[in-house]
This record gives structure tokens, sequence and C-alpha cells, in this order.
């Protein structure tokens, strides 16, 4: 593949340019040299960097994370790597069953609601307002 103007960079990686310069703000990229009179031009090895960028965020990694994890790109540092994703594991299931106590307990109020056709109070309405716990 030849080499590619900002433009054409984000354009294939899917971005918008302004988030390739907040990533070569960021430090995530670097940018090729500005010839005289001219237009950067980024090579292929860009965008592969910026597609990996993508796909670890959409694992849910922060760009610090990302940063750390393209630090151990060079193949030493495997065991760096598997720390950095084992502490998004325990971050992913502690949001999923954070997220399942949340499902639970709206699904109960959903449940009251259905359950006080007539009243003029809404039990769901009644429980947010309320201080105490939602629970089941």
């Amino acid at each position: 593949m030849q080499e590619m103007t900002i433009g054409q960079l984000a354009e294939a990686a899917e971005v918008n340019v302004e988030t390739v310069r907040y990533y070569h703000r960021r430090g995530l990229l670097s940018a090729p040299p500005r010839p005289a009179g001219g237009i950067r031009r980024y090579p292929a090895v860009i965008l592969t960097r910026l597609r990996f960028i993508k796909r670890s965020q959409s694992l849910g990694f922060s760009l610090d994370e990302v940063k750390a994890l393209l630090s151990l790109h060079d193949g030493q540092a495997c065991n760096a790597a598997r720390t950095i994703a084992e502490h998004k594991l325990v971050d992913v299931r502690q949001r999923i069953q954070d997220l399942s106590m949340l499902e639970a307990a709206l699904a109960t109020l959903v449940e009251r609601c259905s359950m006080s056709k007539g009243k003029v109070s809404c039990p769901l309405i009644d429980t947010l307002m309320s201080d105490g716990e939602l629970t089941q």
C-alpha cells in the first residue's frame, strides 16, 4: 500500500481527521515529517497502528492503556500485555456484575409499575424519589 495523506488515512481507518490529530497529541501516533511546501504522507504501518487503537478501544481499553500496549509491541513483553488485559478483564467482569444488579432492580421497578394500575402514585417514581436502595 502506498503512502497516504491524513484524509486518506482517516478514511481508510474509518475515523475523523481530528481523531488522527488527537492521537498525535496524545503520543499514540507519530506524525511524519512535512516536506517543504508539501503534504505529510503516512506509511501503511500508521494505518495498522490506528486500527489497533480503534480495536483496543472497542474492547474497552482506555487511551492510556492502549498507549501502554503499544509500548509493549516489541514482542518481548507479552507478560506485561497480559497483565494489562487481566486488569481490564477484572474491570469488565465487575461492570457486568453491576449491570446485572441494575437490570434486576429496573425489572423489579417495571414490574411494580405494571401492578399499580389505577393508583395515583407510581412505584418507579416513588422509589427513585426516596433515599432507599434500588434493590430487587
